[in-house]
């Protein structure tokens, strides 16, 4: 018995020295450690769910970081699958999708993107306080299905990733503002007509 356990405890440690992890067991760290995390429902399930996520990764959820994530929009829709024969119970199709920004400096957006999940349950009119029930089970599940794939997706940025979209960002306002500037010169610099003056007046 002690032999089995410490085997498994070995194959534990070495499964983890390799960068394996169970799921749901935790995350692996993210490169960037400092992040804002906002949403329209600041204390909503999911953006307090995504900062938990974050923080377990090793990320020091701040006001005043580096970079803002900004879930801007959460919707739900939902659909008809499939029909049974007798049309008394039905497959629904939910749709979870999560719209998303990271900002930089200047309030620049470095990243626009959004994460969607389907998950499909079964509606049966004869028993809805169990097809209720089903419901917020699958809901639950989508969310945090959602907010794993949101960390996979952010593990992938790194700060260097990031910097360099910053730089392209400033360098791209800057063009713009010298544009505006130059615009703005030329139309200083025209004279500006002077109304038609009829004869006799």
């Amino acid at each position: 018995m002690i032999k089995r356990n410490l085997l498994v405890l070995g194959l534990a440690t070495l499964l983890s020295a390799c960068g394996f992890q169970l799921r749901g067991t935790g995350t692996n760290e993210m490169a960037i450690k400092e992040m804002d995390v906002k949403a329209r429902d600041a204390y909503g399930t999911t953006v307090n769910d995504l900062r938990a996520a974050l923080q377990r990764s090793g990320v020091a959820v701040v006001s005043g970081a580096p970079y803002t994530l900004t879930l801007t929009d959460e919707s739900e829709d939902n659909r008809s699958a499939t029909y049974t024969g007798s049309a008394r119970s039905s497959e629904i199709e939910l749709t979870l999708r999560a719209d998303y920004t990271i900002t930089g400096n200047q309030q620049r957006v470095l990243v626009s993107d959004h994460m969607d999940v389907q998950k499909v349950y079964v509606h049966d009119s004869n028993n809805l306080t169990g097809s209720d029930q089903e419901a917020s089970r699958v809901r639950t599940e989508m969310r945090r299905e959602l907010i794993q794939r949101m960390m996979l997706r952010l593990a992938q940025l790194t700060p260097a990733e990031l910097q360099k979209r910053q730089a392209q960002e400033d360098a791209k306002a800057e063009a713009e503002a010298a544009a505006e500037a130059a615009a703005q010169r030329v139309r200083d610099e025209t004279p500006q007509q002077s109304p038609m003056q009829l004869p006799g007046q």
